[in-house]
């Protein structure tokens, strides 16, 4: 097809996302990305691992990939937040009847899953290996001349491209953004002992170490480990043996998973912030990193992108309902108004607690560890806490509440 009611640039996670969840609903889309399936899709493309809240888990029920991911995901079932091992913590548990704070997946199963479900929906055209030369949004709907030679249309442009969206700053979206001066390094490690589902933060003055629970293998027990480090340090700690890396990592745990190793090849990546102000324009919406990169120190960076899908999904359905151009202002408007509080107060809250933690000197982790402890022992914070790392305040779209629109 050469026209559609959305075209998205970017076949990523959420935008495969977008594009399945618009044909649950029976809109179509045509998703425009340069990648190659195999390349993207291979083993060791992306060795990160993503915790995906319980809120986008029923989204993903509610459109169809969840058989996809069906015990490919560790069950979190508690989190336990700590300033370094000093005693004093925080733990987040749900209640016997609830369901799982989320699931962790390697990104690679979530991007298979995601793919091929969008490979599979009838109303999404996927063009990989493709890219956009030139896109035009007019007054009456959005045209696109791919490097195909195909000319395609559609009155919605989304751009799903990433933190570097060509058509945001083309677009003249400004966005906030800084460097953290860190880097996360990222493994799977292997452990003597199992991490019976729970996901650990354990808070330094030089960054969080985050390790999160992940699925048996042939080896045993493992975890997805996030370290951050100073930027300036992460090229030496990437050139250390791994028999150095995991007795550094064994201090980092205080040793409670037991004896560590093996461990996999290890990825790292430089830490930012960025947040468009405005995520709309002209017969344009951003959803995912296009339209924010946030710290990974509270997990939430791709659930945030999941809320935008939802979001917009709903935004578009209702106003095709009524008969309304997708593109039309109003639409537009709502999408702006219901997502970008939300982001906002995400963001500031994950560079607060950054800068927060990052605070050197014994009294500020005193103050800390007392904070911890005082939001333990108060269960209205506490389960305003687990209602975020659900991915459930606010005004919640009805895909996070698992209903179709």
């Amino acid at each position: 097809m050469d026209s559609a009611d959305v075209l998205i640039l970017g076949g990523g996670l959420v935008g495969s996302a977008l594009a399945t969840a618009l044909d649950a609903h029976g809109l179509t889309s045509i998703v425009v990305d340069p990648a190659e399936p195999e390349t993207i899709l291979a083993a060791g493309h992306d060795g990160r691992a993503s915790a995906i809240a319980s809120a986008p888990m029923r989204m993903f029920e509610a459109i169809g990939v969840a058989p996809r991911l069906a015990g490919r995901g560790c069950p979190i079932q508690g989190i336990r937040v700590s300033d370094g091992l000093a005693p004093g913590k925080l733990d987040f548990a749900p209640d016997a009847e609830e369901d799982a704070l989320g699931h962790m997946f390697e990104n690679r199963i979530l991007r298979t899953a995601l793919f091929e479900a969008a490979r599979a929906a009838p109303g999404v055209d996927l063009r990989m290996k493709t890219r956009a030369v030139s896109v035009e949004r007019g007054a009456f709907g959005v045209t696109a001349t791919l490097d195909s030679g195909a000319v395609v249309r559609a009155p919605l442009l989304v751009a799903a491209e990433g933190r570097n969206s060509p058509t945001r700053d083309a677009a003249g979206l400004k966005t906030a953004r800084w460097s953290y001066d860190h880097a996360a390094m990222v493994a799977t490690l292997g452990h003597a002992r199992s991490h019976e589902n729970i996901a650990y933060e354990i808070f330094y003055s030089e960054g969080p170490f985050a390790i999160l629970p992940l699925l048996d293998d042939e080896h045993g027990h493992r975890s997805a480990v996030v370290w951050t480090v100073n930027a300036r340090d992460a090229a030496g700690m990437n050139k250390i043996s791994d028999r150095a890396y995991l007795a550094e990592a064994e201090k980092r745990m205080g040793g409670f998973l037991g004896k560590l190793g093996p461990l996999s090849s290890r990825f790292s990546h430089p830490l930012g912030f960025h947040h468009a102000a405005w995520i709309t324009s002209n017969r344009l919406a951003l959803v995912g990193d296009a339209a924010h990169g946030i710290h990974p120190i509270a997990g939430q960076g791709v659930n945030v992108g999941f809320r935008d899908v939802a979001t917009l999904v709903e935004v578009l359905v209702e106003g095709k309902r009524l008969g309304m151009d997708l593109g039309d202002p109003q639409l537009l408007a709502r999408y702006q108004r219901w997502r970008g509080l939300d982001t906002f107060m995400v963001a500031a809250a994950t560079d607060g607690l950054t800068r927060l933690f990052g605070i050197p000197g014994k009294t500020a982790a005193r103050v800390r560890r007392f904070g911890l402890a005082a939001v333990d022992k108060l269960p209205p914070l506490k389960n305003w806490f687990m209602a975020e790392a659900r991915g459930e305040s606010g005004d919640v779209p009805r895909l996070l509440q698992g209903l179709t629109i």
